[in-house]
């Protein structure tokens, strides 16, 4: 069955409100461009307030490094098959973040991550994920092991909250991949990430 695609259009700045135009601004202040993704969140003002609200407060929080912030948004929106977050989060943990491009390849290919600590950041995140929040005793030793704490966990749970949003804004519109991350287009997820994840939950 084909998927719901939103009827309405993208907010321009030429056509938005004012409460739209001021968070369309805000976005380019903070973004030096306003991305397809916040023209679509945009309709709806209160999500797009409450996305970028809540994506600041995680990448300022610094309990993850900024390569760990971009395994962990990568990893979100790799489960959550957004095409979109998964080309823009890509560039971002290459040219900002300074994520080992093998890092980044492994979560795009959903191959074996070859460094330990992001490893286990990831596969906890998925976990996460895919057990809606439940994780088991063993789950989360072996992410406390690796030198984590129960504070990241919860920066997990926010992290998960706003790709949630974004992830599943970009679903129903559908949205185009904005040229400047075009280098980095994700064309999906493979077959093996069902399977792995069938044996997560």
């Amino acid at each position: 069955m084909k998927n719901y695609k939103m009827k309405s259009p993208l907010v321009e700045m030429a056509t938005a409100d004012e409460v739209q135009k001021n968070l369309l601004d805000t976005a380019k202040k903070e973004n030096k461009m306003i991305p397809n993704m916040y023209k679509a969140m945009a309709n709806s003002p209160a999500l797009l307030d409450t996305y970028m609200h809540g994506y600041k407060k995680f990448k300022t929080d610094r309990i993850f490094s900024p390569a760990e912030q971009e395994v962990v948004f990568l990893t979100i929106s790799a489960e959550n098959q957004c095409t979109y977050c998964m080309g823009a989060h890509s560039l971002l943990a290459d040219t900002v973040a300074k994520v080992p491009v093998e890092v980044t390849e492994a979560i795009r290919d959903n191959t074996e991550i070859p460094q330990e600590k992001f490893k286990v950041l990831s596969e906890f995140t998925s976990v996460m994920v895919n057990k809606r929040g439940l994780p088991s005793e063993d789950d989360v030793q072996k992410f406390l092991k690796a030198g984590y704490s129960e504070q990241h966990i919860l920066s997990i749970i926010l992290a998960i909250s706003v790709k949630t949003i974004s992830n599943y804004v970009n679903h129903v519109f559908e949205t185009e991949l904005d040229s400047v991350f075009k280098a980095r287009k994700w064309k999906g997820y493979k077959v093996t990430r069902d399977f792995v994840n069938f044996f997560r939950k």
